[in-house]
């Protein structure tokens, strides 16, 4: 069974803790009779049901096959140049240029630890030293 969210693969597999209504309410499986599909009161010959359908599986079949035959390799390729291209810009340009940042300024950086040690951090040990005897207890009923 193929489906075509990631969400609705995880909901398949807890499948017995879900309401069963919602399951077949998010299931977007299409079938045959879902896309060409005869009212009960008129009904064609079996035989051109029977081709019909044989037909409609094996054009999706190999529409699907021709397709990913044609667009897997180029788009495999096209994957593969911007992964190496963002490799190496991620090495020789990002990581040289924090790097420098970090390293010329690095006063901001004592600065910012003496606001914090000055204005911020006592501020929340007195709200921690405050809250600090609040107790939860969870019981029962």
């Amino acid at each position: 069974m193929v489906l075509w969210f990631p969400c609705i693969q995880v909901l398949n597999v807890i499948g017995e803790k879900i309401h069963p209504m919602l399951k077949r309410t998010l299931s977007p499986e299409v079938t045959f009779e879902d896309v060409i599909a005869e009212p009960p009161s008129v009904r064609s010959f079996d035989k051109v049901w029977l081709w019909s359908h044989a037909l409609f599986e094996v054009s999706r079949l190999w529409c699907y096959r021709l397709i990913s035959l044609l667009l897997a390799v180029p788009v495999s390729l096209v994957a593969g140049i911007l992964f190496a291209v963002f490799s190496c810009l991620h090495i020789w340009l990002i990581t040289p240029f924090i790097q420098l940042f970090l390293i010329n300024m690095h006063w901001v950086q004592t600065v910012w630890g003496s606001v914090l040690d000055i204005a911020i951090a006592p501020f929340f040990k007195s709200m921690g030293k405050c809250c600090s005897s609040i107790n939860v207890r969870l019981a029962r009923d």
